[in-house]
């Protein structure tokens, strides 16, 4: 049978909203509403990949697995890569990556990309949903990503490129969602390439995937999370869950 993990990279050094992970929504910190979203999927086990002791023990403290990293990282998939090794785990045959700032996450969806890349034998996998406000493409906090061919219910596609600004005219581009999961062996060959000049340009860390030649195949998602990057971002995602509580 196949085994998948989930692993949630987590730091506080977010310069437009500072200790982002341990604002609380409803009593519960941020990272610990990732961390119970992502148990609630029973697709494996979770843990948080921190290089910080506060965030550490912020999740354990209800009892949740955390891994200390080193606190520097180029990027959260370095991060969960250390956590994966230091974790020692046996016959893990995917990682779930699940940012940490997106409580909000569907749950159906994260399963359903576990399903589509074990049932597909994929190298990585992502959720992307359909743009309905065409102000998104000119946001810079929004990542948008261009597929080869329409995205539909039962139908994926490969990623030809991620981008922050995009054109209207562009065909098949969708709001991307920042999850991804790897073959274990392709995450492995991924942390030790180069950081691409795309990537390091763009600030998208998937385009080192592309640059190299590792197709990451786009499932499309039910809908869109709403990403914890700004105070705004908080105050509306805080009264949004306070009023379905």
């Amino acid at each position: 049978m196949t085994k998948t993990i989930i692993l949630i990279p987590s730091r506080l050094a977010a310069t437009r909203l500072p200790n982002k992970p341990l604002l609380k929504i409803n009593g519960l910190s941020i990272i610990n509403h990732v961390y119970e979203k992502a148990r609630s999927t029973k697709i494996g086990d979770v843990f948080v990949a921190t290089g910080d002791k506060e965030i550490f023990e912020e999740v354990t403290k209800i009892g949740g697995n955390c891994v200390l990293t080193k606190k520097e990282h180029q990027t959260g998939t370095d991060r969960i890569f250390e956590a994966y090794k230091k974790l020692d785990l046996k016959n893990v045959d995917y990682i779930v990556n699940l940012q940490g700032d997106e409580p909000m996450i569907d749950i159906e969806d994260i399963k359903n990309l576990n399903t589509h890349a074990i049932n597909n034998n994929l190298d990585i996998a992502t959720l992307a949903c359909k743009i309905k406000d065409k102000n998104v493409l000119n946001k810079n906090n929004i990542v948008k990503v261009i597929t080869e061919e329409e995205l539909l219910k039962t139908k994926m596609s490969k990623a030809n490129s991620f981008l922050r600004k995009a054109l209207s005219n562009n065909k098949n581009i969708y709001h991307h969602i920042g999850i991804y999961i790897y073959k274990v062996s392709t995450l492995e060959k991924f942390v030790n390439l180069k950081q691409s000049k795309n990537e390091i340009d763009q600030k998208l860390e998937q385009l080192r995937a592309i640059d190299n030649g590792i197709e990451i195949n786009v499932i499309l998602a039910n809908k869109a999370p709403i990403g914890v990057d700004t105070e705004e971002d908080f105050l509306e995602i805080k009264k949004i869950m306070n009023y379905k509580n």
